[in-house]
């Protein structure tokens, strides 16, 4: 099986490499801004196909893709030529890390405590994510809660589009757990757009860490 990693440097993204490559015989492309100076501990590895590049450089994302069986975004800021490629290439496959709140689905203290940290979702981030729900690929979008590391904690929960967003933080090492656990059961959550949070912080007023 053949993953394309786009943001490959990021928090998330590094730590589903490093898993991957532990736990699995699949085959990764590591794509990301001056990536074979930032992942140059890879650049040995015969399982790793390292790319410098950016999210809207259609041209180079089309000559990647092919072969791709799965691509997992670090970020949803720019996904509009990464649709489009996967479009152009027959891409179908695609995990996305995106944010609580793009359908104003995070109510209460923890609601009222998250827009007074980063203000409402902004329109770019609710059209990408419209463009996504409406491209015809096999989506999961990742509503993600606040972030925190602690390794050895991969627990999480989920809830679905249309459904209230409880839980006011998850850790990185969940979220990638997540993300193989879609790998490892391609007809989980296809054309979905999942919260995800840790389970016992539903009533938490805030993330523990602040």
């Amino acid at each position: 099986m053949n993953i394309l990693i786009l943001g490959a440097a990021g928090q998330i993204a590094s730590q589903l490499t490093e898993r991957l490559l532990k736990e699995s015989n699949k085959h990764l492309t590591l794509y990301a801004r001056n990536a074979h100076t930032r992942l140059n501990q890879y650049t040995n590895n015969d399982r790793v196909q390292i790319i410098d590049g950016d999210f809207t450089d259609e041209a180079l994302l089309e000559r990647v893709m092919p072969g791709q069986d799965a691509v997992f975004v670090d970020s949803d800021h720019d996904t509009n030529s990464i649709i489009t490629a996967m479009k152009v290439t027959g891409t179908k496959r695609i995990i996305i890390a995106g944010v609580l709140g793009v359908y104003g689905e995070v109510g209460g203290k923890f609601g009222q405590w998250d827009r007074s940290m980063i203000g409402d979702v902004s329109t770019q981030r609710r059209n990408n994510l419209k463009n996504i729900e409406q491209s015809g690929l096999d989506y999961t979008y990742m509503r993600m809660t606040w972030l925190y590391n602690q390794p050895g904690n991969i627990s999480y929960a989920t809830t679905q589009k249309g459904e209230p967003f409880i839980g006011a933080q998850i850790t990185r090492q969940a979220i990638v757990q997540y993300v193989l656990d879609l790998l490892a059961h391609p007809d989980r959550d296809i054309k979905a757009s999942v919260g995800l949070y840790e389970p016992g912080s539903e009533t938490m007023d805030k993330p523990s860490f602040y």
